[in-house]
């Protein structure tokens, strides 16, 4: 299991947490929605492994994250500008969408 970050911050239009000496994430807040783990965002799969529902859009350019709350010591809610609010971002998840961006 990923600990928790030592410090976070919403610097600008980013998304910004530093485990400490040179380890840190920033990510910007178009990405974060785009890429949120929710269902509303992503769908869900079935015991089938068959998607259901999930957003087709793709363009959160305009989108802003505007505050986050800690869940536990393992994730984070991000509460965006278009009201979205349903992802639970673990650690592991920013570390991930990290390497994937960078």
């Amino acid at each position: 299991m990923i600990s928790a970050p030592q410090r976070i911050e919403i610097v600008g239009d980013f998304l910004a947490m530093n485990w400490g000496g040179s380890e840190e994430i920033v990510l910007d807040s178009s990405t974060l929605r785009k890429n949120s783990p929710s269902s509303e965002q992503a769908g869900e799969r079935d015991i089938f492994g068959r998607l259901y529902g999930g957003s087709k859009k793709n363009d959160f350019s305009e989108v802003k994250l505007k505050s986050y709350e800690k869940v536990g010591n393992y994730a984070l809610r991000l509460i965006f500008s278009d009201g979205h609010s349903s992802g639970l971002y673990s650690w592991e998840y920013f570390k991930n969408l990290s390497k994937l961006t960078n």
